[in-house]
């Protein structure tokens, strides 16, 4: 059988081709295209369309397949009306209107029941932003679907909400698995919006007649892990002692464990519980990435060779906290680092070794807080993802940690999306996916000292 992986994330998305051969994952990708953010009277809004376009275009040029899977980047959505058609805008993340509501939530409240760290863009501040502002868009609206779930919609006809993504809204109770319908109601959110829960690995159907025609099969769609962290960590050679690190445009650290962890100590530590596949948890945090390094990158001209070269080269001028909300989206990256460092100015080369020398120091932190928390010792790290290609960060990261760091595959999410596939379709037992892991892609090995 033969599988297509859509992966989109913050900056651009990819459709990755694979099957199963003798044990070894066979894969090639065979489209890329951009994801970039549109700005419309000072809103940040994704384009949709152009998103659904590179699908199908990759579809097509993918010339056959049986299965599909679609992953993305967390908690954005689209509001829909009753004949299917979008109602407002889709608002990006990293837009500020969930600054400007008039009150929030009480966090603790929030934290006991969900076990979600606060982030300013959550779905349900995103969510209490429409009803301050565009409280007509609510009315009008008949469903939401996450990002991940629209696109399998205009490829289907099917709405379904996916629940791994669900998981990251801030709305999920990870001990019933389902809607917390005390808070959706509490804040006043429509019922109507939230349907029953489908898990990853379920079918929604196969292709619409016209997408047929466009792409010239017929594959079926089924959920992947869809929040693209959870599709990581299935693609991720994660064991009984391994932490895991999804390293792209956010650093996403974390441990796979069996129960939620919603104490105090867990709030404090602004750590999450997200959902997992095959009823686990990823008790996780949310870091910066390399979308620190992306900016310097684009504000400099210096590619990110140049800059992890720079940086090898150079002593970090300090070290500054790649939790902080003030690296989500400034107006300059460069001037934002330079002043949590404050300073006026400095050598590239030490600025970008400051960002290396402080996201690892923040893995290192993770680390010790999810050891402390969950009272178990991790001994491993598996770090996956893009950012599993820069050698000088996995090796920042062994170092600070002084835990064993394996990394890649450095497509892990698409790989994880897919291997989830092959499990749904029965082409693969859960049991042996890491060992298709170890013999189909490449992964360094890195030691303290």
């Amino acid at each position: 059988m033969t599988y297509l992986a859509v992966d989109i994330g913050a900056s651009s998305g990819k459709i990755v081709k694979g099957r199963l051969c003798n044990g070894r994952l066979e894969t090639e990708v065979v489209h890329r295209f951009p994801n970039e953010l549109k700005n419309e009277d000072g809103t940040l809004l994704w384009d949709m369309e152009a998103l659904f376009e590179g699908i199908v275009e990759g579809l097509r040029k993918a010339g056959s397949a049986d299965y599909v899977a679609i992953d993305t980047w967390g908690v954005d959505f689209v509001l829909l009306d009753g004949d299917g058609n979008t109602v407002g805008q889709t608002v990006s993340y990293r837009d500020s209107r969930t600054e400007r509501l008039s009150s929030y939530p009480e966090q603790s409240y929030l934290y006991s029941r969900t076990g979600i760290q606060k982030q300013r863009f959550n779905t349900i501040y995103q969510l209490l932003s429409v009803q301050q502002e565009h409280p007509d868009w609510l009315d009008r609206a008949e469903s939401m679907l996450f990002v991940p779930d629209y696109l399998a919609y205009r490829l289907t006809g099917v709405k379904s909400q996916e629940y791994t993504f669900a998981s990251t809204s801030n709305l999920i109770n990870p001990d019933t698995r389902d809607w917390d319908w005390e808070i959706i109601d509490k804040y006043g959110l429509p019922r109507k919006l939230f349907s029953t829960l489908s898990q990853p690995g379920s079918a929604l159907g196969c292709v619409t007649e016209s997408i047929r025609e466009r792409i010239g099969y017929s594959p079926c769609v089924i959920h992947a892990p869809s929040h693209d962290s959870a599709s990581a960590v299935v693609g991720a050679p994660v064991g009984p002692d391994s932490l895991f690190l999804s390293s792209g445009t956010w650093s996403i650290f974390g441990a796979v464990v069996d129960r939620p962890y919603k104490g105090e100590d867990a709030m404090n530590a602004n750590l999450s519980n997200e959902a997992g596949v095959d009823g686990t948890i990823r008790l996780v945090k949310n870091l910066m990435g390399s979308w620190m390094l992306q900016r310097l990158s684009k504000e400099t001209g210096l590619s990110f060779d140049e800059l992890e070269r720079a940086a090898r080269d150079s002593s970090p001028k300090g070290i500054v906290d790649v939790s902080d909300d003030r690296f989500l989206s400034p107006q300059s990256m460069k001037s934002e680092i330079l002043a949590a460092l404050g300073i006026d100015d400095c050598p590239i080369g030490e600025l970008a070794a400051s960002v290396y020398h402080s996201l690892s120091l923040g893995y290192k932190k993770a680390a010790e807080e999810m050891e402390r928390i969950t009272g178990r010792t991790f001994s491993h790290i598996a770090i996956v993802g893009g950012g599993s290609k820069d050698d000088y960060l996995n090796v920042l990261t062994a170092m600070y940690t002084g835990k064993r760091v394996s990394a890649g595959p450095d497509e892990g999410t698409a790989i994880g999306n897919m291997l989830y596939q092959m499990i749904a379709a029965g082409e693969l037992d859960r049991n042996d996916k890491n060992d298709v892991l170890s013999a189909s892609c490449r992964i360094a090995r890195y030691r303290r000292g």
